[in-house]
């Protein structure tokens, strides 16, 4: 299954090498130590809005060659949860092969997870990662989810799942999370809803985080990965969380009227 780019020239340069210097803009960080993490949150909107955070994440991180890669369903077409289990997704920058025996694992861990195609054909939250990535690490092998469920307890399993086939596992493997936060309020509005979010993040309090994106109405797309990320973070004994940045659309166009909120963070 070769899965074809569906926002390339849209959220992203279609050319490689407009898209590779990009990429490497958003990449560009002072040399430091690289943290080895369990796991990170990014955004997933047009990279000239969204790629600073997304890029200040991954340049901060020593990459593995296994990418777990959890993304929001934005679409009503396709499973609730679903999983590719064998194929490339292609870029502009190439084919990235899909980790079959990894997905195989989850399957069997987690039975909510379908075998679909269709929850990813347009889908750009997982998609518009993937440069990062090839840019940064390249020869890594993914496992794609798309997410496009809210049910707490089904959302809950599937983390679960996901944490005995990750303490089982003989390669160290990042669980990279896609998601925005708050979508289409004024700037102080969202960056005020943004912060509760990120209260519960940075507790890696699943069910906190639901209750808070329900009690505020925050508008976070990526709620229902993000809740199996911090369920499967608990499991494996994860208790640290940092905030790397945080932005908004506005901070780009200068319009803060509706703007859509941006978080950048490494779970270790």
């Amino acid at each position: 299954m070769l899965r074809l780019p569906a926002v390339a020239g849209h959220f992203y340069p279609a050319r490689p090498e407009a898209l590779t210097a990009l990429v490497e803009k958003c990449t560009h960080e002072p040399a430091g130590v690289k943290v080895q993490a369990r796991a990170c949150l990014v955004p997933h909107a047009g990279l000239i809005y969204s790629g600073a955070v997304a890029g200040a994440v991954f340049a901060h991180l020593a990459l593995p060659k296994t990418i777990l890669l959890l993304g929001v369903r934005h679409y009503p077409h396709g499973a609730a949860q679903a999983i590719l289990s064998d194929g490339w997704f292609r870029t502009p920058l190439g084919d990235v092969p899909i980790d079959s025996a990894l997905a195989v694992a989850l399957r069997k861990e987690c039975p909510a997870l379908t075998e679909d195609a269709v929850a990813h054909e347009q889908e750009h939250s997982l998609e518009v990662e993937l440069p990062f990535l090839q840019t940064l690490n390249p020869g890594f092998r993914f496992v794609p989810i798309a997410v496009g469920t809210l049910q707490l307890t089904d959302l809950q399993q599937t983390g679960e799942g996901i944490a005995r086939v990750l303490e089982k596992a003989h390669q160290e493997i990042l669980i990279v999370t896609s998601s925005d936060l708050n979508h289409y309020e004024d700037q102080e509005t969202t960056r005020a809803k943004d912060q509760k979010a990120i209260d519960q993040l940075l507790k890696l309090d699943a069910k906190g985080l639901f209750q808070a994106c329900r009690e505020h109405s925050i508008s976070m797309c990526g709620l229902g990965p993000a809740i199996v990320m911090l369920t499967a973070l608990r499991k494996l004994g994860v208790t640290h969380a940092e905030l790397v940045r945080h932005a908004t659309s506005g901070d780009i166009n200068g319009d803060h009227s509706a703007v859509v909120g941006y978080a950048g963070l490494i779970f270790n």
